[in-house]
């Protein structure tokens, strides 16, 4: 509106860059807190630190956590694929996979969006999607097999549980454009979290009981970045720089992210960032921007 003062378009950047920064470096985090903790115990107690600073943040901004009878049941099934199916799977495909191959195969999910997009939401597929849909198989295939086919077999169990991880959360995405949950931004996110973080604490409780006697003071420090930060306020800050920057500038967001994840477990982990890692990212990420921009 005229006359009323506007929100600096830096400060979107920043938010925007805190954002994708904090979720890429989460990658080499995890595969270090996987050294100390099972898959299962290191994801819920990380998603139960990040549910009490969303829920923390929600009760500041006296936002609504009242959920409609009628929308409990969407609820539950998009917390399911956006955070149970996201986090458990993309967790375990770190057994098998470096930090940069899981970042590289779970961030093809905005082309696998667009596929359910056509499915569900009827959206006819334009060449540009189609196109990134081969782009990012190409990418995934080199990935996979860039070293030979014995070592790609190997790794195939951390594709697969990788690839669910990004077709699962992208058809969360499209459920919820589907069937909006008509939440504030905040509180969905919190109730998400929440119901979703529930089924991976009742399975480590089960499988992983929580065993912190010969975890580091490093491993501390990293379940607090990816609870506290990576998954609590990284995602508040993106929904800030939405309200601040356009939709298509803000979904660089998308693209930048797993550049962050590559390029921090090669500096952090010594992990290989040559010619088979940079041809995949950039098949990939080829990919997915022409989803984003479709």
């Amino acid at each position: 509106m005229a006359g009323m003062p506007q929100r600096p378009p830096s400060v979107g950047f920043l938010l925007l860059v805190i954002t994708t920064v904090g979720w890429g470096m989460n990658w080499p985090a995890m595969k270090v807190l996987l050294a100390e903790l099972p898959p299962l115990t290191t994801r819920a107690i990380g998603g139960g630190l990040g549910f009490i600073v969303l829920l923390v943040v929600v009760l500041a901004q006296k936002q609504s956590l009242v959920v409609p009878r009628a929308i409990w049941g969407r609820l539950a099934l998009i917390s399911l694929l956006n955070v149970t199916a996201w986090m458990g799977l993309a967790s375990f495909s770190l057994l098998w996979l470096s930090a940069s191959e899981a970042t590289i195969i779970c961030y093809t999910m905005p082309v696998w969006a667009a596929v359910f997009a056509w499915i569900i939401l009827g959206e006819k597929p334009s060449l540009a999607r189609i196109l990134a849909l081969v782009l990012a198989l190409s990418g995934l295939v080199y990935l996979v097999l860039g070293k030979g086919l014995d070592l790609g077999i190997a790794k195939l169990p951390g594709v697969a549980l990788g690839l669910g991880s990004a077709v699962l959360f992208a058809l969360g995405t499209v459920l919820t454009k589907r069937m909006p949950l008509g939440l504030p931004p905040s509180s969905s996110v919190a109730w998400q979290v929440g119901i979703g973080v529930a089924p991976l604490f009742i399975a480590a409780a089960v499988f992983d009981p929580f065993d912190f006697s010969h975890v580091s003071a490093l491993g501390i420090g990293l379940l607090i970045y990816g609870g506290v930060f990576a998954l609590g306020l990284c995602y508040l800050s993106w929904f800030a720089a939405l309200k601040m920057l356009p939709a298509s500038l803000a979904s660089l967001g998308t693209v930048i992210t797993p550049v962050v994840g590559v390029v921090g477990a090669a500096l952090f982990l010594d992990e290989p960032f040559g010619f088979r890692e940079i041809l995949a990212l950039t098949l990939v990420l080829s990919g997915v921007v022409l989803a984003v921009r479709g």
